[in-house]
C-alpha cells in the first residue's frame, strides 16, 4: 500500500462519529429492558447530560463530527437534534429505531431507511447523506439501494484501516458514484469498554467498569500507530457512555493529545466520502470487501 498524504497535507486522518440511539439500541440488544425504568434511564441519560457535555467537548477542540440519529429519535429529541445540527456537526440515518437488520430482509430493511430518512427531513429540512446499521449487516442489494437514494457513506463494516469501496451488488450500469465505507474498530469504541447493567446484565458475563485511564491510553496508542502509518482514525461514541461527568474528560484528554499534532485532517464522514471518491481509483486488489463479494456470488 502506497503512503497516502491526505488533505491539509496531513499525515493522517481523524473521524469521530457518535451514535445518539437514546433508549432505542439498547431495546433492540436485550428486549428484557423494556418497562424497567432504572435500566432505561441508564441510556435516557444521553440525551439528558451526554449530548451536550460532547458536544462541549467537540467545541473546545474545534471538532466537526457526524452524528447518526435513528427517525424516531429525531421526532422525540427534535430541538436535541436540532441544536446538535447549529454546531455544524453531520447528522447520518441509522433506521427508524435501531433496528437489527440480522432479521430484516432487503424490502424491510428499505422501509426502514426511509422512515429513518423522512422523519430526519421533517426534522432538519434534507436527507442523510451517511448510514450506519445499528448492527452493522445488511442484505446483498442494500448497497445499491444507498447509493441510489443519494447516500455517499456508511460506517458499519469493518476489515481495514482505510475507507473502501463497496461494490455493485448487480451489473447494472450505474451513475452515481460508488459507496465509500469508514471502518470501524471495537478497541475504538467506548461501548465495548464501558457499557454496563447490573439486571439484566449488560453484557452477559462480563460486569466491569474498566479503569478510565487505561482506556484513554488504549486510544492513544492506537492513534499513534494509525498517525505513524497514514491512516483513517474512525472513532464512534455514544453520548450516554462518554458523555459521563468522568469520562467526558477520557475524550477530552484524547483530543487534545491529537490536536498536538498539526498534520492531522480531521473531516466528517461525508467530507471523508468525497474526498475517497475523487483522489482514489478502486480498492486494492484482493480486499476483504472484494473476496466477500466474489464468495457470496459462489454462492448464490
Amino acid at each position: 500500500m502506497n503512503f497516502l498524504r491526505w488533505p491539509q497535507n496531513a499525515r493522517c486522518a481523524v473521524v469521530v462519529t457518535v451514535d445518539f440511539n437514546d433508549e432505542h439500541g439498547i431495546l433492540t440488544q436485550e428486549p428484557r429492558i423494556a418497562g424497567r425504568e432504572k435500566s432505561l434511564s441508564v441510556w435516557r441519560y444521553g440525551a439528558k447530560r451526554g449530548v451536550d457535555r460532547v458536544l462541549d467537548a467537540l467545541e473546545e477542540f474545534d471538532v466537526r463530527s457526524s452524528w447518526f440519529v435513528p427517525g424516531r429519535v429525531a421526532q422525540t429529541h427534535a430541538e436535541l437534534v436540532k441544536r446538535i445540527d447549529a454546531k455544524e456537526h453531520e447528522i447520518g440515518n441509522s433506521g427508524y429505531r435501531c433496528e437489527d437488520f440480522d432479521t430484516l430482509t432487503l424490502d424491510a430493511q428499505k422501509e426502514v431507511f426511509w422512515a429513518g430518512q423522512a422523519a430526519l427531513e421533517q426534522v432538519l429540512g434534507r436527507r442523510a447523506q451517511g448510514f450506519r446499521s445499528f448492527t452493522g449487516n445488511w442484505v446483498p442489494g442494500f448497497a445499491d439501494f444507498l447509493r441510489d437514494e443519494g447516500v455517499t457513506w456508511s460506517s458499519s463494516w469493518r476489515g481495514d484501516d482505510l475507507p473502501y469501496f463497496h461494490l455493485p451488488d448487480t451489473d447494472v450500469v450505474r451513475t452515481t458514484l460508488p459507496l465509500v465505507e469508514l471502518p470501524l474498530h471495537y478497541e475504538l469504541e467506548d461501548e465495548p469498554y464501558f457499557a454496563y447493567n447490573l439486571s439484566p446484565a449488560v453484557p452477559v458475563g462480563q460486569p466491569r467498569i474498566p479503569s478510565y485511564r487505561e482506556v484513554l491510553a488504549n486510544w492513544k496508542h492506537d492513534f499513534a500507530a494509525f498517525h505513524r502509518f497514514g491512516l483513517c482514525f474512525v472513532l464512534r461514541l455514544h453520548p450516554e457512555i462518554i458523555g459521563t461527568a468522568g469520562r467526558i474528560d477520557v475524550l477530552r484528554e484524547l483530543l487534545a493529545d491529537i490536536r498536538v499534532r498539526d498534520d492531522v485532517w480531521f473531516a466528517t464522514g461525508a467530507e471523508m466520502a468525497a474526498w475517497w471518491q475523487q483522489s482514489v481509483d478502486g480498492n486494492e486488489p484482493g480486499h476483504p470487501v472484494e473476496v466477500y463479494a466474489r464468495h457470496r456470488q459462489a454462492v448464490q
